[in-house]
């Protein structure tokens, strides 16, 4: 467990209704009945670095999800979302800006159910470097995947090609990065006064394609299932 200044909680938001997938947090998923938020909360409560998990919600059935492993882990809080936080229109800053006043915690991490195979050992390791490299001049850390082939401009041109060739290796170009939403760290000052999740200078926890996989789409869904049946 962290230290008193280094309390570290886990904001999980899990609003109501999804316009892209129905249902998609609290659906069956890979033979668990209470789909991706069960999924999700049986992971990050084996963590060792999350002192703290807020389950953050308007809906009804997410909190008798979380409510059967709240009586166990004394880490769960059940947090019910204004419901002008719950919005599809609501603006992100304003939810940002809502965390820090439903915790005491020094660091929040902001994770979604939606990474099903983003397990308790990737936050734990993310955990750890962030407090690593804040010494470093870093003030937050950001999941990302990184891209190495041909991305096109508008106009058609190659954006990441440094070189003088028109077609170099794939391996030597500049590479990109992809958020991929499996967690953001930071300090609660920068919620507060950023009204940010990420801060000036964000550290790139770099994942692999499969453990960062993020159910967007219902082919998403489906993709994220089996790659969950058949993980080793």
């Amino acid at each position: 467990m962290n230290t008193c200044n280094s309390k570290m909680s886990f904001f999980l938001p899990v609003r109501k209704g999804s316009e892209r997938v129905k249902n998609k947090n609290t659906r069956p998923f890979a033979n668990i009945s209470g789909g991706l938020l069960e999924n999700k909360l049986q992971q990050i409560i084996k963590s060792d670095m999350i002192d703290e998990i807020i389950v953050s919600t308007n809906d009804k059935l997410s909190i008798v999800i979380a409510k059967k492993y709240s009586t166990e882990c004394s880490k769960i809080k059940i947090i019910p979302r204004p419901e002008e936080l719950c919005l599809s229109t609501t603006n992100l800053q304003d939810l940002i800006a809502y965390v820090p006043t439903i915790t005491d915690a020094e660091n929040i991490l902001w994770g979604h159910v939606t990474t099903p195979l983003a397990d308790e050992k990737i936050y734990d390791d993310a955990i750890a470097e962030y407090f690593n490299q804040l010494p470093n001049g870093f003030d937050s850390l950001i999941s990302v995947t990184e891209i190495k082939n041909f991305i096109l401009n508008s106009s058609g041109r190659i954006i990441n090609n440094n070189s003088d060739m028109p077609w170099p290796r794939t391996q030597d170009l500049e590479p990109l990065y992809e958020i991929n939403h499996v967690l953001f760290i930071a300090n609660r000052n920068v919620y507060s006064l950023q009204k940010n999740r990420v801060g000036n200078n964000p550290y790139l926890y770099t994942m692999d394609k499969i453990k960062s996989i993020d159910v967007d789409w219902e082919e998403d869904f489906i993709i994220a299932e089996e790659l969950y049946k058949n993980r080793k």
